[in-house]
């Protein structure tokens, strides 16, 4: 089966988040996309802020609340990261959220050094990888893109389409082009990265850039500079013919991850 994934590639309202709820209701209604998949930025409801005291929600507070609704609204999974606060730490979560009410969360777990957001948000430990529509589907956040290790196709953590949410700055928007690339050649996988467009309360431009790339490393789909919701279906059979014809999976190294 294919699967369909729409990606919302869009400016954001810093640190609104009921503002940032609304736009992204409104966004879709009016697309109204058939499809199995939504990808919304990461930190979607504030954008890349380190003011986590006062932005954060509850584990369980208003933002997965709205996600559920909208989910069974779609009838489509609905994913992206926030600010939350748990056990007296503060963390940038992606949240996975399907039609029946039920989530997955993931953790980011390599936080951006260079805009100190290791100082203010605790790192994940624990991969997530989450069934769609017999799809495995890996989604990290961000700076997680510069890290092949934790983003590596093997064993139990197998998985058919790597996905990216993202606030990725201009200034760099090469290595964002570049990396997208080459995690889906090394892992034989599509690869799905969502970018924001627009500049941020803290003055930082963003170019979007949005892209879906084949695991030969062509690009399916790649946005350019401005808003738009864009939806592609990925096709299983080619991916498990290609995996076929070039199993390079079989020669990969074997290794575990340290905490």
């Amino acid at each position: 089966m294919d699967l369909r994934v729409t990606i919302v590639q869009t400016t954001l309202h810093w640190q609104e988040a009921e503002a940032n709820r609304r736009m992204f209701s409104e966004k879709l209604a009016a697309a109204a996309p058939a499809t199995d998949l939504i990808v919304l930025p990461e930190m979607f409801t504030t954008g890349f802020s380190m003011n986590a005291a006062e932005l954060a929600e509850e584990a369980e507070g208003p933002t997965l609340a709205w996600m559920q609704q909208l989910s069974i609204q779609h009838q489509a999974v609905i994913t992206g990261s926030v600010i939350v606060k748990e056990k007296g730490n503060y963390y940038n979560r992606l949240l996975w959220v399907r039609p029946d009410g039920s989530y997955a969360r993931y953790d980011k777990r390599h936080l951006f050094r260079m805009a100190k957001e290791h100082h203010t948000y605790a790192a994940g430990s624990e991969q997530l990888i989450v069934d769609l529509n017999g799809w495995k589907v890996c989604p990290l956040v961000c700076y997680d893109l510069r890290f092949p290790v934790w983003s590596r196709n093997t064993g139990d953590k197998a998985y058919d389409l790597l996905l990216y949410v993202a606030n990725w700055p201009k200034a760099r928007h090469q290595a964002w082009r570049t990396l997208l690339k080459a995690r889906a050649i090394e892992n034989l996988a599509y690869v799905a990265g969502l970018n924001r467009v627009g500049t941020d309360g803290n003055g930082h431009p963003y170019s979007g850039g949005s892209a879906i790339i084949h695991p030969k490393g062509h690009t399916l789909l790649e946005a350019s500079e401005v808003e738009g919701i864009y939806t592609i279906a990925l096709n299983r059979e080619e991916l498990k013919e290609y995996r076929e014809a070039f199993p390079a999976h079989l020669d990969a190294d074997s290794f575990t991850l340290g905490s």
